[in-house]
């Protein structure tokens, strides 16, 4: 039997596109699972992805294709399937997807622009490894101005809380008002890392927008919409992702 197709119940449950993992231990929990017959309780027990015949309420689990997303996210939209205080959530706009999918990393609720999804986990992991350094693109506007020192400390890294960020390109866009307007990319994936650093040097995010990740642009995408990526797309991401990783 080959070592790839042993995977805890939870997981493949996840993997065939059905729920999340968080969701498939209740599933199996409530008794919902059955595997060659036998109701498992046990989400971690191990079993044979091809050949097993496992089950939820009665019907047979088979593993979905590869589907992988990309939805222009607007504000206040949460990067999470469900809210207990009931915001919008990203999920209510993926409208027509019929497989489940997960976000290939995320973005706050203040935050729009590019966001990926993807039912492949490998592809999720190979992106949103740290070791990946894949490059994202944020357009910036920040209250008050930014000087051209301040957009250099930006550029050549600073220290926050968490350690000393990697050095970034920065290109300004022009002021308007009290705001100046820039891109940036960056090559970590820290918990609202542009906000934080923005806040470094002595002004605050009023908007943030993710234009691109890796070679992915959102183009003319309109606003809240989504739509599936090409399979060059996928593989320029995953070639994107192994080359800044060596």
């Amino acid at each position: 039997m080959s070592a790839d197709r042993l995977h805890a119940l939870e997981r493949i449950l996840s993997k065939a596109g059905l729920c999340s993992r968080q969701q498939a231990r209740e599933l199996v929990a409530q008794g919902r699972v059955s595997v060659n017959g036998v109701v498992l309780r046990d989400p971690e027990t191990w079993c044979d992805a091809e050949r097993d015949d496992v089950r939820v309420d009665g019907v047979r689990v088979r593993r979905s294709e590869p589907v992988y997303v990309v939805l222009h996210k607007p504000r206040a939209y949460l990067t999470t399937r469900t809210d207990p205080e009931g915001r919008r959530t990203v999920y209510e706009l993926l409208t027509g997807l019929d497989t489940w999918v997960v976000p290939v990393g995320r973005l706050d609720g203040d935050t729009s622009g590019l966001l990926l999804f993807t039912n492949d986990t490998r592809f999720a992991d190979l992106v949103t490894d740290p070791a990946s350094h894949v490059p994202k693109t944020y357009v910036v506007t920040a209250r008050p101005r930014l000087d051209a020192a301040q957009l250099e400390l930006l550029s050549r890294g600073l220290e926050l809380e968490d350690g000393l960020t990697r050095p970034a390109r920065v290109e300004k866009m022009g002021d308007r008002g009290r705001s100046t307007r820039f891109a940036i990319t960056i090559t970590e994936g820290r918990n609202r890392q542009v906000r934080r650093m923005v806040r470094a040097v002595g002004s605050k995010v009023a908007r943030l927008h993710r234009s691109r990740v890796g070679p992915l642009e959102l183009g003319d995408l309109r606003l809240g919409a989504w739509r599936v990526l090409t399979p060059g797309e996928v593989s320029a991401l995953e070639s994107a992702a192994r080359s800044a990783a060596r």
